[in-house]
């Protein structure tokens, strides 16, 4: 118990080396005298890089016991397509043994957690509700909560921290592809997130996680951030990133948003579309997109590339290519149980059936995302400047 005592201590200094954005992970000297006295598993992915170095690596180097590895969607090194089946068993690389939370259980049982005396997760996320490691991190939570192991948040910029926009998640739209009464663009870090999950007593019965944030050091919620890595294999760039909460609805649509090209998430395209003067044709691409919507089929559409990487979230595609295909309802919305839970309520799509305007639509959700600011408050890490 002092060793962890000593070590919550420890996660609240800050130190400054550098005049940029230091994340968590790059930040081991803190606690490097507990670490080593502590078997760890690791929540990671490709984006947890300590510098040139995973994670992995750089705890190994350090002479800390990595007892286990956790993946998550898309695999501890990138490498597994959206929604993709993800394997357990041994890490190829280090021979670690490797724990799934995707695809089959969504969070570790008491048998994976026996030998773990702290959980560490370190996931870049991306700001977008229905991007799954934020569920994914619930259900860590959850499991640790449940089984009395801490966990420790290796906290990275929101490169969408710069907005707070879209429907607030409605209860029974619940789904892995939202699990909280959040906005889509939500504004948060993971380590804020978590700490928000906690006090709103989100987990089940109110649960409380023994939590720890190790926060990034010289960043606030005006600090532009680009990322080192691609989050996942259908994000390559910033600007996919960007357009992702606006073009991401569109998964519920037949309408490509590119997956099975070399620019996903930044251009749309459809066979019946007559407007459009971009021409793009999806095919598998191994790792990323293996049967990409309209496969093979040549689509015309818009190419946004050319669109300023300062863009925020926007209904202006969703409504201008509903109305320019003609289609209405199921027609347009060829999964439209799915666009709802990416929404996280019905009414949205029901508003663009109805004809309602951009304006109309998102001033519906406007109380509702100032109730969200004043809500998020105490769990703030990092200062609006």
């Amino acid at each position: 118990m002092r060793a962890w005592l000593l070590f919550l201590v420890s996660v609240l200094l800050s130190s400054l080396v550098s005049a940029h954005p230091v994340v968590g992970a790059a930040q081991l000297d803190f606690a490097e005298d507990y670490l080593k006295q502590t078997r760890l598993g690791l929540v990671v992915n490709q984006t947890s890089r300590v510098g040139d170095q995973h994670l992995i690596d750089a705890m190994l180097a350090r002479g800390v016991v990595v007892q286990k590895v956790f993946a998550l969607e898309h695999g501890i090194r990138g490498n597994v397509e959206n929604g993709g089946v993800v394997e357990g068993g041994r890490d190829a690389m280090t021979g670690l043994p490797v724990v799934s939370l995707y695809g089959g259980k969504y969070g570790p049982d008491a048998e994976d957690l026996t030998d773990v005396d702290l959980l560490v997760f370190d996931i870049q996320d991306v700001g977008v509700r229905y991007y799954t490691y934020i569920s994914s991190l619930h259900y860590l939570m959850q499991a640790c909560a449940d089984h009395q192991v801490p966990l420790l948040v290796l906290d990275r910029p929101n490169p969408l921290i710069d907005q707070v926009a879209g429907p607030v998640l409605e209860p029974a739209f619940k789904s892995f592809v939202g699990m909280h009464p959040i906005p889509l663009v939500h504004g948060l870090t993971v380590g804020e997130l978590a700490r928000m999950i906690n006090g709103e007593g989100w987990l089940d019965g109110g649960a409380q996680c023994q939590l720890s944030v190790r926060a990034v050091t010289h960043y606030n919620r005006n600090t532009p951030y680009t990322l080192p890595v691609r989050p996942s294999p259908n994000l390559p760039n910033a600007l996919s990133v960007r357009l992702y909460p606006s073009l991401g609805l569109f998964e519920g649509t037949d309408v490509s948003v590119g997956r099975g090209t070399d620019f996903p998430f930044q251009v749309l395209g459809h066979p019946a579309d007559g407007n459009g003067q971009f021409q793009f044709t999806p095919v598998p691409k191994p790792g990323a997109s293996e049967n990409p919507k309209h496969n093979g089929v040549m689509l015309r559409g818009d190419d946004l590339r050319a669109v300023p990487v300062s863009s925020k979230f926007s209904l202006s595609y969703l409504l201008n290519w509903y109305q320019r295909l003609g289609a209405q309802g199921d027609a347009f919305f060829t999964r439209a149980a799915f666009f709802d839970k990416l929404a996280g309520t019905d009414k949205l799509r029901k508003a663009i059936i109805a004809g309602q305007s951009q304006a109309q639509i998102e001033a519906s959700w406007a109380e509702d995302i100032a109730r969200f600011r004043e809500q998020r408050k105490p769990y703030l890490i990092y200062a609006e400047q």
